[in-house]
C-alpha cells in the first residue's frame, strides 16, 4: 500500500491540517484493526484510506488513531487533490464513504458535497460545556445546538475571537459531554471584524483528536447551522479560518448552492510520500479492536 501526507484546505506544505492518504488500487479494504493501526502509527488525526471503483468513482474509510469515522473533510479533499496531482481524478468524481454517496469537484481546488444538512437536537443546559471550556457567566445569543452535515458535531458560539484564541479546554469533560451528546466534537466559533464569515477551533478528544487546524464536516455543519438562525444568507458563498493558535492556518470554502447543498472544500499541497513496509498477514493478529461511532 503507499501513503501520502497531505496538508488541506492550503496552498504550502505544512500548513492546513495534514491528512494520511492510503492508496489501495482496486484491491479490497484490509482488516478493520489494521487499518486503525496504520492510521495510530502516521499519527494524523484522520488517514483515508482509498479504493478506485471507476475512473471516476471511489470508496472511501476513514480512521483516527483509536477508531473508524463515517466521514472526513479534510481527509476528502486532501484524497481527491492527490488523485487530481497524479492523474486519476478531474472534474465531477463520486465518493461512497458512511455517510453516503457523495459528489467531487476536482480541479485546482476540491469542492466535496456534504451530506443533507441538518439540526440534530438542541442543547438547553449548557453550563457544562461553557465549563468545560473555561466559560463562565456567559449567555450565547445563538443556542449551542448539535448539527450535521456528515457527522454531528456541537455548535457553540464564544463571545468574540480573542476569547476564542485564548480558549484552554478540559479535554476530559469535553470527551465526556461529546459522548453523552452523541458527537464527535466541541466546534467553537466566534464573528471576528474581518473577511471570514467566522473563525473557529474544533477540539475531539474523545477520538484523540485534541485539536483539529481544519474540519470540512464541521464547518460544513457551521455553514448550515448560521444559515439556519439568520446569521449569513441562504445562498452564497463563505470562508472560515481555523487553526491559527495551531500555527496552521487554515482557509476552509464552503457554498450553498441554489438547492441548498452545501460544498466545502479547497486546495492541498502534497507533502510526503512512501509504503507501507510490513507484512499485513503477520500483523492481522495483533491489531487492535476498531471501535465504531454510531
Amino acid at each position: 500500500m503507499r501513503y501520502y501526507i497531505v496538508d488541506a484546505f492550503t496552498d504550502c506544505p505544512f500548513g492546513g491540517n495534514p491528512a494520511g492518504v492510503v492508496l489501495l488500487g482496486e484491491e479490497s479494504f484490509p482488516d478493520e484493526g489494521l487499518m486503525t493501526r496504520i492510521a495510530a502509527e502516521l499519527r494524523f488525526s484522520e488517514t483515508a484510506f482509498v479504493r478506485r471503483l471507476a475512473p471516476t468513482e471511489y470508496h472511501l474509510r476513514y480512521f483516527t488513531p483509536k477508531a473508524e469515522v463515517k466521514l472526513c473533510g479534510h481527509a476528502t479533499i486532501a484524497t481527491f487533490s492527490l488523485l487530481h496531482s497524479l492523474g486519476m481524478a478531474e472534474g465531477e468524481c463520486r465518493c461512497h464513504t458512511l455517510a453516503g454517496k457523495l459528489c467531487i469537484e476536482v480541479g485546482e481546488k476540491v469542492m466535496m458535497q456534504m451530506a443533507a444538512p441538518r439540526i440534530v437536537k438542541t442543547i438547553s443546559d449548557t453550563a457544562p460545556i461553557y465549563k468545560a471550556l473555561g466559560i463562565e457567566d456567559y449567555t450565547p445569543s445563538l443556542p449551542v445546538q448539535v448539527a450535521y452535515a456528515g457527522l454531528e458535531d456541537i455548535m457553540i458560539q464564544i463571545p468574540d475571537v480573542k476569547t476564542l484564541n485564548a480558549l484552554h479546554p478540559d479535554m476530559e469533560a469535553v470527551a465526556v459531554l461529546t459522548g453523552k451528546h452523541k458527537s464527535i466534537s466541541f466546534h467553537c466559533f466566534a464573528v471576528g471584524e474581518d473577511s471570514y464569515t467566522a473563525h473557529v477551533r474544533d477540539f475531539a478528544p474523545l477520538y484523540g483528536i485534541p485539536e483539529e487546524s481544519a474540519t470540512g464536516t464541521a464547518n460544513a455543519a457551521l455553514t448550515h447551522y448560521l444559515s439556519v438562525h439568520g446569521v449569513i444568507p441562504a445562498r452564497g458563498d463563505f470562508s472560515f479560518m481555523q487553526g491559527e493558535t495551531m500555527g496552521r492556518p487554515s482557509v476552509v470554502a464552503a457554498r450553498i448552492s441554489a438547492d441548498g447543498t452545501i460544498y466545502v472544500g479547497g486546495t492541498a499541497a502534497i507533502v510526503a510520500k512512501g509504503e507501507i513496509n510490513a507484512d499485513l498477514e503477520q500483523l492481522a493478529p495483533f491489531c487492535l479492536e476498531t471501535v465504531q461511532f454510531r
